[in-house]
């Protein structure tokens, strides 16, 4: 039995600017969040919503360019039918390459028009069910003594894993993780991410004496044009290796696994373009048993809920990076969503995603209509 169409009539376009206290990486520092916020309205009187967070030094895109791309995406879009997500997501492809975070967002809001049209929670509809979720916390880069005392706040906070990033200098990094460990003991677990700081020689250096400090693994410790000298790197590191910016999509992945050059992938929807693809990532990754971690970058509660949501229906994702709106987001335009139980993650069982944006947070947004 064929489904009738639900048609595309429009798209509300926002620039979803989330005011944050600054934060570091090996690439660089934000001061806010540069997200676009959508609502794609169908002719069957509900819209999808979808959010995206723009992260220059990694991905490439930027607010502006989000929103410059959004408004073409949707001209394409109009009169369309939102429930055949692989058409549309294959015309945006043909239309432009790259640009997978402005392509996640719409991706986003069209698995909560499908979600709605079937009266079900998102993960239901995706085919899982409910599990504990934990997240990690971030520490971004600072002295060692700054993030040391970063890291036992978190502590006393509750949080039980630690992501700390590290890349600028590698006799620092490692005596950054020397103090962390030393802060707060050996029962808490510490992963490590270097965002690509490092070259292949700090790498073996830095993950060879972070050893001793019990280390989960590291998260992409080289730019993506050595990625032919992971391999290599894998047999000299005691930490095992996850790959970020070396998988955008599921030919990435499958490159890095058959290559032995992780034994880890992180899934972001930035990087894939959102739900259709991150399902491809991880389908192949579980095919080779190669567990999954759920990333981000700064996106709101309501990008936050639709990857709860994957994850429920995603079992080999097995790591949860999912903190960002704890890191300091001055402002939470999310109005239902995801709720955090500490460090655990929850959502109610809403259909859809679950989560949409403050009217009195957009009416100071920026707006385009198409």
């Amino acid at each position: 039995m064929s489904v009738k169409p639900v048609t595309i009539t429009s798209v509300d376009i926002y620039r979803f600017s989330i005011p944050m206290e600054p934060f570091t990486i090996a690439t660089g520092t934000m001061h806010h969040a540069q997200n676009v916020f959508i609502r794609i309205h169908t002719d069957v009187g509900f819209y999808g919503v979808g959010e995206c967070s723009a992260f220059p030094m990694i991905v490439g895109e930027t607010q502006d360019t989000c929103l410059v791309m959004a408004r073409y995406f949707a001209k394409l879009w109009k009169e369309q039918d939102a429930l055949d997500i692989p058409a549309r997501m294959q015309q945006l492809h043909d239309a432009a390459a790259g640009n997978t975070t402005i392509k996640s967002a719409f991706d986003m809001a069209l698995y909560d028009i499908a979600a709605k049209h079937a009266r079900l929670p998102l993960y239901q509809f995706l085919g899982g069910a409910k599990r504990v979720v934990e997240s990690d916390i971030t520490i971004g880069i600072g002295t060692p003594e700054a993030m040391a005392a970063k890291a036992i706040e978190f502590k006393k906070s509750g949080a039980n894993i630690l992501k700390v990033k590290l890349g600028k200098d590698a006799k620092s990094d490692v005596e950054r993780i020397r103090q962390i460990r030393q802060a707060v003991g050996p029962e808490m677990r510490i992963r490590v991410d270097a965002n690509q700081g490092w070259s292949f020689d700090d790498a073996v250096f830095t993950l060879q004496a972070i050893g001793p400090y019990d280390i989960e693994f590291c998260e992409q410790p080289m730019r993506t044009w050595y990625d032919d000298r992971l391999p290599a790197l894998m047999k000299l590191s005691p930490a095992k290796i996850m790959a970020d910016e070396s998988v955008y999509n599921h030919h990435d992945a499958r490159k890095q696994i058959e290559s032995n050059s992780c034994h880890y992938i992180n899934i972001k929807m930035a990087k894939s373009g959102g739900l259709l693809e991150a399902k491809k990532i991880h389908d192949i990754a579980a095919q080779h048993g190669i567990p999954c971690m759920m990333g981000g970058m700064l996106e709101s509660r309501i990008a936050l809920s639709a990857k709860l949501h994957f994850v429920y229906a995603s079992p080999n994702i097995q790591f949860y990076d999912m903190d960002t709106c704890m890191l300091g987001h001055l402002a939470d335009p999310c109005v239902g969503g995801v709720t955090y139980d500490g460090y655990k993650l929850n959502i109610s069982d809403a259909v859809g995603i679950g989560a949409d944006a403050d009217e009195a947070f957009l009416e100071g947004c920026e707006k385009w209509s198409v």
